[in-house]
């Protein structure tokens, strides 16, 4: 029986913003880095959402766009901001 935190951290569907790094922050850094590649390769929001957060962008559409942007924003603040926090000590 394993016990302890799950493998994969739970999604939300919207990322908690705040200015200063979140629990959110570190236990999805990995799935902010998928969605900088992504971006890098040109992918879709549809695509995104579909590969990375497990949102099927045919059922869901509205919800699929959103839930990647809110990812893919806080993806960007990480690498421009939020790394100078995650470094400081």
């Amino acid at each position: 029986m394993q016990t302890g935190k799950p493998l994969t951290p739970k999604l939300s569907d919207e990322v908690p913003w705040s200015e200063s790094l979140t629990a959110y922050d570190k236990a999805h850094f990995t799935i902010y880095m998928r969605f900088l590649d992504a971006a890098a390769d040109e992918a879709s929001y549809e695509e995104m959402a579909r590969l990375i957060l497990g949102i099927d962008p045919q059922r869901e559409p509205m919800r699929a766009r959103n839930a990647a942007r809110s990812h893919l924003d806080r993806a960007n603040w990480m690498v421009t901001t939020g790394y100078k926090k995650l470094f400081a000590g």
